[in-house]
């Protein structure tokens, strides 16, 4: 007997658990993701219904089902669909959104804007950057961490990635702020349509002031290559001498600054939080970066242990994406349970990194779980996998521990801070989450 006559159906969905009219169970999860998806893994197990938008959704929760998606071995599940039913056509074209062949080339094009030695000449942009980010930082009792760090990692994008794009105001700047984060924040809008005043219609004029501000710099990128990334995205091919076309170019750096800068922000600020109430992890950091000068290079930075140890139980802690995606096409069995085809595919990975099963006291803040002594991530194949997995793992995980690493190795050097040890942020999980308080901390210089 095959693996699909022998599943199990979906489980039938508690009338209880269904949440309110249409928008289902949205609001529930949006206030406290983890109690929800705690109670499904209670009564569901590891492949439980979410009524979503007048349907229902297939919840993959433990490190075993969410593995089995991600890994995709049937080619059932796709990303295209299911992120687009989340954002729209908001980042179209964007590597997350491409499958199969289409994504296999973009990617091993891709993959050559992120080798060792490209790295090494973002990495030296990338201290000169932060400097002048944060020479304007005040001090305060009560300053506003993850909103200063957010304007701090988009001016690094605007240099790394644009090239400094130095006839853009700074008021220019903060508009296309403002614009990606109208389009992640689409994931949360109730209405799907191009509707003035609702998140997706401001979505749909966030992507176009994106569009129009990087075809303005297309040209220049095209004519002379340098060491920006618009630039590289530009002229890199692969060993075929495939390119990417002036749209493919446009796509991929809205969705890599959109993916870069907000993930970097979330990782550094919950990084700030967590040494702000844990005094002898921040000395213990300090004393590391003080030991380097004020621009170590990429082995330097791969070097600082301590700094390391916080910044993947940070990403433990606060997944910057604590759920991904995907889409059946056609039917396929995860954990014994068939779900067919054209069904929507929520894979928990933030719930994974808080199972006890793998995690001693996973609510702690508790760095060493990650030294070679411990290696609680290797309790499980998918235990700790805050960069996806699979085929569609993040292509710039390595630069991005580099620039949150560069960010803390300056803040280290530069200030001391304080967080109230039972400070909890209210977070916003509409999207990506954030604390809606800005994380407010006592902030000094040294």
């Amino acid at each position: 007997m095959t693996d699909a006559l022998r599943a199990k159906p979906i489980p039938t969905q508690r009338p209880e658990d269904r949440g309110i009219p249409v928008i289902g169970q949205m609001l529930e999860f949006a206030k406290d993701p983890l109690a929800m998806l705690q109670r499904s893994w209670d009564h569901y197990g590891p492949v439980a219904p979410m009524h979503v938008l007048g349907k229902t959704t297939v919840l993959l929760l433990g490190p075993d089902a969410c593995g089995e998606a991600l890994l995709n071995q049937d080619e059932a599940l796709v990303n295209g669909p299911a992120w687009t039913r989340l954002v729209g056509p908001f980042f179209d074209g964007g590597l997350m959104l491409l499958d199969f062949d289409e994504h296999k080339l973009h990617r091993r094009i891709m993959q050559r804007a992120f080798v060792r030695p490209r790295l090494k000449a973002y990495t030296e942009r990338l201290h000169p950057a932060i400097e002048r980010g944060v020479a304007q930082w005040d001090t305060s009792d009560h300053f506003p961490a993850h909103w200063k760090v957010k304007q701090l990692t988009l001016d690094i994008a605007a240099d790394l990635f644009m090239g400094g794009a130095a006839d853009t105001s700074p008021e220019e700047m903060d508009r296309i702020n403002r614009s990606f984060i109208a389009c992640v924040q689409a994931a949360a809008g109730v209405v799907r349509g191009n509707v003035p005043f609702t998140r997706w219609g401001k979505a749909y004029r966030g992507r176009q002031a994106l569009e129009d501000f990087l075809r303005h710099y297309l040209p220049i990128k095209r004519a002379e290559p340098t060491d920006d990334i618009f630039s590289v995205l530009c002229h890199i091919e692969d060993e075929d001498g495939a390119r990417f076309s002036d749209d493919d170019v446009i796509n991929h750096m809205i969705f890599l600054m959109m993916a870069a800068h907000d993930t970097s922000t979330i990782t550094t600020s919950t990084i700030l939080q967590y040494l702000g109430q844990h005094p002898e992890w921040q000395d213990r950091c300090r004393e590391e970066a003080r030991a380097l000068g004020p621009a170590p290079s990429m082995s330097e930075l791969e070097d600082l242990v301590s700094i390391d140890l916080v910044m993947r139980e940070a990403l433990r802690l606060r997944a910057p994406v604590p759920v991904v995606v995907r889409y059946t096409v056609k039917d396929t069995v995860i954990q014994g349970v068939r779900i067919p085809a054209e069904t929507d595919v929520i894979i928990g990975i933030q719930f994974t990194h808080m199972m006890p099963r793998y995690w001693k006291d996973p609510h702690t803040f508790d760095p060493e779980r990650f030294t070679p002594e411990r290696r609680e991530d290797k309790s499980h194949r998918f235990a700790w996998e805050p960069f996806g997995g699979g085929a569609h793992k993040c292509i710039g995980m390595h630069f991005a521990g580099l620039e949150v690493k560069s960010i803390m190795h300056r803040l280290l050097r530069d200030y001391h801070w304080r967080v109230d040890p039972d400070y909890v942020p209210p977070m916003d999980y509409h999207s990506l989450p954030f604390p809606k308080d800005g994380l407010p901390i006592n902030f000094v210089r040294n």
